[in-house]
């Protein structure tokens, strides 16, 4: 299959190693944290830059027509309504925006799972600190399937008292689907708005995000979607827009949302301008074919990695979906159990092994994550396999 130039590079499946700036010595299988920027959206974040120094004026006075049209760009790709969407840094500021605009007080609740995401607990509890409220997690088990799930968290909720409802679409802890459309159909009987963190799902999945219904959508271009990061899409159904606020103010507060949202002065707007070529990318290769060979190779790693440990496919846990670019597998009894024995190990495969990988704690048991991208291959995850038990025994 042929390639084509982008921006100046090669985009094409022969030659993908040239479509990323990847130190080729290092097996980088951990995709899922930060995102590998393609050669082409980093070049086009460049151009972006470079134009808006020959005359910052010019530049800045054409920036929110410039956004509001990747925005709707964006939208587009995503489903979802772009006059009901802003583009933000991160899902976690996304999550900020939302709380600080709902008016909480004594006596609400906001209500996450177990599988959340850290930086959304902490960005809840803050926001809870703040006004009075509560946060409140309900566990959810890791071998659920979709109607336990479902049942599970509509249980928890506590109408008239729960303002918000937090769930995943894909947990970024434990790379598991989440029926967010049962969810929020659920939780919509109840009278109780929900935010979908859906971090690793756009350039993941193929996503309609208005048909999901949830009240609040916010998914990060800069994972899956090849966009430069510092890049995602917050939609919000039509009944809360006009509580939106942004977490500061500035010129386009009297515009109203999205462009109040948006527009926060002289910020580094090139990653947002930029995303449109991470889509782009992400089209020439094909997105059906990516995402297939993505979740081929994350479940090949799961399967490989988990044998040289000793599990067997049962003791695999299943992300609720056999399209996941991201699979979790545990760690041997008193592996990493904590945040910072997580952060250490990960740092020896790293040193050890030239493997960059996800280590996390989660539910008092270390956990290892792989990632499946276009740059992956076999090879990789088999040399992770055949030096990981080794690893693990020197670390007793």
């Amino acid at each position: 299959m042929g390639g084509t130039e982008v921006e100046g590079s090669y985009v094409g499946w022969d030659r993908i190693g040239e479509s990323f700036s990847l130190d080729p010595a290092i097996a980088f299988l951990n995709h899922g944290a930060r995102g590998a920027v393609p050669v082409a959206a980093q070049r086009a974040q460049q151009r972006v830059r470079d134009e808006g120094e020959t005359n910052p004026i010019r530049y800045f006075r054409h920036l929110p027509e410039r956004i509001a049209h990747t925005r709707r760009h964006i939208a587009a790709f995503l489903g979802a309504d772009p006059e009901g969407s802003a583009l933000v840094g991160n899902t976690t500021i996304g999550a900020a925006i939302v709380l600080q605009s709902l008016g909480l007080g004594a006596g609400n609740e906001v209500l996450t799972t177990d599988h959340r995401y850290g930086a959304i607990a902490f960005t809840a509890e803050r926001e809870c600190r703040r006004t009075g409220a509560t946060v409140r997690t309900v566990g959810v088990p890791l071998d659920a399937g979709e109607d336990e799930v479902t049942a599970t968290v509509a249980q928890a909720l506590r109408p008239g008292r729960t303002r918000l409802l937090i769930v995943d679409q894909i947990s970024p802890p434990t790379a598991r689907l989440f029926p967010v459309e049962k969810i929020v159909a659920a939780a919509r009987e109840r009278e109780v708005p929900v935010l979908v963190d859906a971090a690793h799902v756009p350039g993941m999945l193929p996503v309609a995000v208005d048909a999901i219904g949830a009240d609040f959508w916010v998914g990060n271009l800069h994972k899956w979607a090849y966009a430069p990061r510092g890049t995602a899409l917050l939609t919000v159904a039509p009944r809360w827009r006009e509580r939106i606020d942004p977490l500061a103010i500035s010129w386009e507060q009297e515009s109203g949302f999205p462009a109040r949202v948006e527009w926060q002065g002289t910020l580094d707007y090139s990653a947002w301008l930029a995303a449109p070529t991470g889509l782009f990318v992400l089209r020439t290769l094909g997105p059906e074919r990516v995402r297939a060979h993505n979740a081929d190779l994350a479940a090949y790693g799961q399967r490989v990695v988990g044998a040289a440990l000793g599990l067997t496919p049962e003791e695999l846990p299943d992300p609720g979906s056999p399209t996941l670019a991201m699979r979790i597998l545990p760690l041997p009894a008193g592996e990493a159990t904590t945040f910072d024995a997580a952060a250490d190990l990960a740092t020896r495969i790293e040193d050890k092994l030239a493997t960059v990988v996800a280590v996390m704690s989660w539910s008092g048991q270390g956990w290892l994550r792989l990632c499946g991208q276009v740059y992956n291959r076999r090879e990789e995850y088999d040399r992770l396999a055949e030096g990981l038990p080794g690893l693990l025994r020197q670390s007793r």
